[in-house]
């Protein structure tokens, strides 16, 4: 499987890290600087360096497209690589708003082409393992859930502006609403919310309730201007776990009720984490699939419209969102 990456930010260079150990998926990179694009492919060893997304699109020997470009610019160039009938990779957040998702979706099914949203942590064995946890009743009945991803990160344009699609909910509360749908299901029957904007009209901060139809309840929390412990935590009747990044869960943590560990488990070797979503992709490709079981058209639309929901509650808005507005 031949890789081209649209985009050379630090998106871009983690996936390049994570198919270093696999120089045949090495291909291409672009960028609408060629002097970036031919430096990046020197530095990770691509064979191939763009100046343009279109020479990279149609290079007929790219298999996989990976879209790493801001949330902005989804749309467009996930697009531009379906249209050209390329298999297409998008990093999350999937796009913008719905109606572009749902866009994204109907293009990539009428081209008989895969697409997927780079949920990187849907794919993790660890987060798999969650699940069997719970499964097992070692925390007994869960009845509720935390999970919380706060960086500093105000420094940086793509997260303070709205024509970036900037803000906490689409760059870390994505994780958080993932992580609650991962392992509660998502049978929500209520979704309550708040938000601290910043002064460009984004989210800075919030805190996202679910309450669903059985009586669990799921509290997610994000923020780009301060750091906190990136944990989650699912709390049975019997006891709870704890897991130690919801953005890369590298450990889990089983305590009883009493607060006594009972196990550990923790990741097997891995080269970034990234790797798990890359070997979906190939295996879909290998079976001519149109999307992944794991992380489905249908999942990655209800979360958009969620956030879309979220957005239009707390009066967040993107310039994209004129062109295709929030219903």
């Amino acid at each position: 499987m031949r890789i081209g990456i649209i985009g050379a930010g630090s998106i871009a260079s983690k996936i390049a890290n994570t198919i270093q150990r696999f120089p045949e998926m090495r291909y291409a990179v672009a960028s609408r600087d060629a002097e970036r694009a031919r430096s990046f492919a020197a530095q990770w060893g691509f064979e191939k360096a763009y100046g343009s997304y279109e020479e990279l699109v149609d290079d007929e020997k790219v298999d996989l497209v990976y879209v790493a470009t801001p949330h902005s610019h989804h749309f467009a160039h996930a697009s531009l690589a379906i249209v050209h009938g390329k298999s297409v990779l998008c990093e999350k957040a999937f796009t913008a708003n719905a109606l572009q998702a749902e866009q994204l979706i109907r293009m990539a099914r009428e081209k008989g082409v895969f697409l997927m949203e780079a949920m990187w942590t849907r794919f993790m064995p660890l987060s798999q393992k969650i699940n069997k946890v719970l499964e097992s009743g070692a925390i007994g009945i869960p009845r509720m859930l935390s999970a919380s991803l706060c960086y500093e990160v105000t420094h940086k344009a793509r997260v303070m502006q709205p024509e970036l699609c900037g803000g906490a909910l689409l760059d870390l509360g994505i994780y958080g609403i993932n992580f609650a749908r991962m392992h509660f299901g998502s049978d929500i029957q209520e979704v309550h919310s708040s938000c601290v904007k910043s002064v460009q009209g984004v989210d800075l901060k919030n805190n996202i309730t679910f309450v669903y139809s059985d009586g669990k309840m799921a509290t997610i929390s994000s923020a780009i201007d301060c750091a906190n412990d990136r944990r989650g935590v699912i709390h049975g009747d019997k006891g709870y776990l704890v897991v130690d990044n919801i953005n890369n869960p590298c450990r889990v943590e089983v305590f009883d009720k009493m607060h006594k560990r009972l196990l550990t488990h923790v990741a097997a070797s891995r080269t970034t984490g990234y790797e798990h979503e890359i070997f979906e992709c190939e295996n879909a490709l290998l079976l001519g699939r149109q999307e992944s079981p794991i992380m489905p058209h249908a999942e990655t639309l209800a979360i958009m419209r969620l956030m879309d929901s979220l957005r239009k509650d707390w009066n967040v808005k993107f310039p994209m969102d004129d062109d295709s507005p929030i219903v």
